[in-house]
């Protein structure tokens, strides 16, 4: 079976246009970090006000979930800290993503971004 999540995976990235795949290994650290970091990002005051968001991040099943899942994150943030601490915090997370998610699934520049 892992043959076919492999070749999946493959055929995904090929026909997003990513020339280069991330090893199983870096994309399984990759995941967990990023998990950790969302988590964490809501802190304690999260963990009581919004368990759904957190049951989302922690079950999330792969980078494309956890890359979603930004906008509940920060729409969780904005609630707990307000929008423009909320809009640093998801930037962070972001940033991690980079190497990750097939090149034309990030983020373009936004000129509205200060």
């Amino acid at each position: 079976m892992g043959w076919f999540k492999n070749r999946l995976r493959n055929s995904i990235f090929g026909m997003l246009g990513s020339s280069r795949t991330p090893s199983d290994s870096v994309l399984l650290d990759g995941v967990e970090d990023i998990r950790e970091s969302m988590l964490d990002a809501l802190g304690d005051p999260g963990h009581k006000q919004f368990p759904q968001v957190i049951r989302r991040i922690r079950y999330a099943d792969d980078i494309q979930a956890l890359w979603y899942l930004r906008g509940d994150l920060m729409a969780s943030l904005a609630a707990l800290h307000g929008e423009v601490a909320a809009r640093r915090k998801i930037a962070g997370i972001t940033e991690q993503f980079h190497g990750l998610l097939p090149s034309n699934q990030m983020s373009r520049p936004s000129p509205l971004v200060n």
